[in-house]
């Protein structure tokens, strides 16, 4: 018999685990008589999942990470079952502390469920906390602006080193809005005229027809590491993407001193992205048009690909550059 209680702190799969090898005299394999740790702490699963991930994704992990080593110096000694709803609450009220934004609260609590459905599906945990702690997220904002707004951006002059980085917002509009992680690592087009890619939030492909008002953009700022110049001065997208934050900051003081009764309230890589699907929606393109051309989910690999879908996001993509550059509906 297992001594005090021990039972109750081994997960599912250990407790079968040393049940049968009770059962069959394996006393070797029996967890509960084990020294060493167990592997599958909800710290330790952590650290599995994560590695896992690439990119901006494992960044937003280790940060969730850090947040609740932070708010539990113990954690590495906890188990899955070790966090009922209340712990759950309480780190909530901690992340609170410097993060007064619920939904920023939640991409850490998205996180941490990530986890613990992992943890259910390779059996090392039935504890599930979520069933009675829920997400809600709060009303946000729509990142988008009006097709003014979009025109004084694009041809408003400017500082001269303010332009490469208003020109690269506008690439990332004419291209449907793509992230900066992926601008940053576009390749040649095709000979169809095409910018194939793996999008780094999804790692799904994902193919764009180059419009002339981005292949100028291409050609002005070409690159000899990437199609463009981003990663030839910098080691890697990280590095630019905070100069860019900081440049669309100076860029909206500069148009805003502009007086003339169009106002940017905010300017940042996300709005390129979001005002392209806000122009498709006014100009009454269906939604998933307009999802597949973002690379939402619910289009799979063989969709994207095959010419019927590509061409109505081509479309799409060319209503929405003769509305904004020419006023052509």
């Amino acid at each position: 018999m297992m001594q005090g209680g021990r039972l109750s702190k081994l997960s599912p799969a250990q407790i079968k685990t040393e049940i049968e090898a009770r059962m069959y005299g394996d006393t070797v394999a029996a967890v509960a008589d084990n020294p060493t740790p167990p592997q599958g702490t909800l710290r330790q699963c952590f650290v599995d999942f994560i590695d896992s991930k690439t990119g901006r994704t494992r960044e937003l992990y280790e940060t969730t990470l850090k947040r609740l080593d932070a708010y539990c110096p113990e954690l590495a000694a906890l188990n899955f079952e070790d966090i009922p709803v209340k712990w759950l609450e309480g780190f909530d009220t901690f992340l609170a502390k410097t993060s007064p934004s619920k939904n920023a609260r939640n991409i850490h609590f998205r996180n941490l469920r990530a986890v613990f459905n992992r943890a259910i599906d390779d059996e090392v945990t039935q504890a599930y906390p979520f069933r009675r702690f829920k997400l809600r997220p709060a009303p946000t904002l729509k990142r988008a602006m009006s097709v003014e707004q979009l025109r004084k951006i694009i041809t408003s002059p400017l500082e001269g080193w303010m332009e490469p980085y208003r020109d690269m917002w506008v690439l990332s509009f004419c291209l449907c809005g793509i992230n900066v992680v992926d601008l940053c690592s576009l390749q040649e087009p095709d000979g169809l005229g095409r910018v194939q890619y793996i999008r780094a939030k999804t790692h799904k492909p994902y193919s764009v027809k180059v419009e002339p008002e981005a292949a100028l953009l291409m050609e002005r700022y070409r690159g000899e590491r990437q199609l463009l110049y981003m990663l030839d001065r910098n080691a890697d997208y990280r590095n630019w993407y905070q100069q860019f934050t900081r440049a669309l900051n100076a860029i909206r003081d500069a148009l805003n001193a502009i007086d003339d009764g169009v106002r940017i309230t905010t300017l940042t890589s996300y709005w390129a992205r979001h005002t392209w699907a806000t122009v498709a929606a006014s100009l009454d393109i269906p939604k998933e048009t307009i999802a597949a051309a973002l690379g939402h989910g619910g289009n799979t690999v063989t969709d994207i690909y095959i010419d019927f879908d590509r061409r109505k996001v081509d479309e799409a993509n060319r209503r929405v550059l003769d509305w904004v550059f020419y006023g052509k509906r």
